[in-house]
This record gives structure tokens, C-alpha cells and sequence, in this order.
């Protein structure tokens, strides 16, 4: 049976573009679709132990919230299999619990009580710096999100990092019948003044330039082999600072991939810098797929 497609729901604006994109996520992997409402109503509910049979007002909005999601999913592809519940607990607990049997994790980019900008709210980065399962946060304009450009972005860091997020691009790009970008950048160092420094300065960024895309080369060929000819991989060794190279390469992208690091002998957040940059300004969808080391 396959694992199903969970996503987190509160019914913000962001969550319901993350239904969405989710319900197209699912069709395109024949995934089932889970609709999560993580809700604690019962601990904010001031009233005193009563006899009463009548359902909290909490308990009503949470279930509704649940309900319209599962409408709007159904609406948008009936053939897409969708369940929906409401948990009773914190939002990240929640789905950081469900994500340990999931294909991934969606999330909205900000949430009910985040603002509507383009920083990213507190449960979505919880989840994507703790979940051992791939996160993908939903943001970005709406043709980045429907997938008009056919173009899937990777985003190639540490060798040690890259296997699992390598592997997701490829099959996000396959299941999209899109080009797989795969990119690795590179600083070159600070020099001196003088044109003799400068020569020597040239020389060197070129070094860094090329152990740049042997690292990308090292962490593709081997997936590339296993893929064959089935996906058109173009790779793009970029000069810059990384999240900046990716946040201007997200712009025409329709999702983002970034690995994520998870040790085992460390609890809490694990999120690197550029994954946080991303998630928090890319102009796309973006998919933090962890490695377990």
C-alpha cells in the first residue's frame, strides 16, 4: 500500500493553496491524501466540568475546518483518494507523528496566526528542521505553484547530504515530465590589489569552480545512470552566495529541492542555513529532504 500524502491544514489562505498542491502532488504519484487538523480546543475551552452532551465550540470549528478541506480536495480531482481527521494536539507534534509513515509532509508557508508575508511561519519550519520524512512548504506565485515551467530545481550541497534529495528531484522531475536543474555554487576567494595577485586570484577561483562541479558530478552520475534517458538533467555551477543563487534560480522554477542533514545522535532542530534562507524567501515550493547519517 502506498504511503500517503499528508498535509497540515488550519484553513489560512496559505493552507488551502497547500491542498491544492497537494491534491496534484498525490495525482501525479497515485498517492492517497490526508488531511491533518491538529487542534488543542480542549484545553482552551474556560468553562466548568459540565453534564452536558453539546459538542465545544473548538471542537465544531476544527471539524469544519477538516471538512472544507476535504470538500475543496474532492473537488478539485474526485479521483484523488482523501481522508481527513482532526488531532488533538499541536500542530507540530502532530505532523511530525504522521510524517513518520508518509510519502512527505505539505505545508501553507505561514499559518491563521502568521503574518501574510513572505517569511515563513513557526510550525512549517519546525516540521521541515524535524521531520523524517521530505517537507515540502508551499509558496511562491501561482505559476510557480501549478507547475508552468516545467522545471525542477536541485539544489547540490555537501556529497553527504545529497542521495536521498537527489533521488526525490529525479522522481519529482520524471512524475512531472520537467527538466531536472541541478545546481552547485561556489565563492571564489577574497585578494589583494596588484596584478600579479590578481593573476594568482583568477587561478584559484578557477580551482574552486571545478572541485564545484566535481562535487556535482560525484553526487548526480550515479543517479543519472539509474535514470537513464528517461529525464533531461541540465547542470549549472553558479558563482555566488548559495541561498541568494537559489532564491534568483527559484524564480522560474516549480520546485525547489534541498537536502537536510539528520543525525541520529542529536535531537531538536537540524536545519542548515541555506535550507532555512530558502524556506523562508524562495519564489517556489520547496522540498527539504532529509539524510539520515
Amino acid at each position: 500500500m502506498a504511503l500517503p500524502l499528508v498535509v497540515g491544514v488550519d484553513g489560512s489562505d496559505s493552507s488551502l493553496q497547500a491542498v491544492d498542491w497537494a491534491v496534484d502532488e498525490a495525482a501525479r504519484h497515485e498517492l492517497p491524501l490526508r488531511l491533518v487538523h491538529a487542534s488543542r480546543w480542549e484545553r482552551y475551552e474556560e468553562r466548568l466540568p459540565s453534564l452536558s452532551t453539546s459538542r465545544s465550540s473548538g471542537e465544531i470549528v476544527a471539524e469544519n475546518i477538516a471538512a472544507s478541506c476535504l470538500q475543496r480536495a474532492t473537488l478539485r480531482n474526485p479521483e484523488v483518494k482523501v481522508s481527513a481527521e482532526v488531532l488533538a494536539e499541536d500542530a507540530v507534534s502532530a505532523l511530525l507523528h504522521e510524517g513518520r509513515e508518509a510519502f512527505a509532509v505539505v505545508t501553507g508557508s505561514y499559518g491563521r496566526s502568521e503574518l501574510a508575508d513572505t517569511l515563513l511561519g513557526s510550525v512549517s519550519l519546525a516540521v521541515a528542521a524535524r521531520s523524517v520524512s521530505p517537507v515540502i512548504v508551499v509558496r511562491g506565485a501561482e505559476r510557480n505553484r501549478q507547475g508552468a515551467f516545467g522545471r525542477v530545481v536541485l539544489a547540490v550541497g555537501d556529497v553527504a547530504e545529497g542521495s536521498a534529495a537527489v533521488r526525490f528531484a529525479f522522481r519529482e522531475a520524471l512524475a512531472r515530465d520537467a527538466e531536472l536543474h541541478a545546481v552547485r555554487t561556489w565563492r571564489r576567494p577574497a585578494h589583494s590589489h596588484g596584478s600579479q595577485s590578481l593573476l594568482m586570484h583568477e587561478a584559484s577561483a578557477l580551482v574552486y569552480e571545478e572541485q564545484a562541479a566535481t562535487i556535482l558530478n560525484e553526487v548526480l552520475d550515479e543517479a543519472e545512470r539509474e535514470e537513464g534517458d528517461k529525464i533531461v538533467c541540465h547542470r549549472d555551477v553558479i558563482e555566488g552566495p548559495a541561498h541568494r543563487v537559489l532564491q534568483d534560480v527559484s524564480e522560474q522554477a516549480d520546485l525547489l529541492v534541498v537536502g537536510s542533514l539528520r543525525r541520529r545522535d542529536r535531537s531538536g532542530l537540524q536545519l542548515g542555513r541555506v535550507s532555512h534562507a530558502v524556506l523562508h524567501r524562495a519564489a517556489c515550493p520547496v522540498a527539504v529532504v532529509p539524510q539520515r547519517v
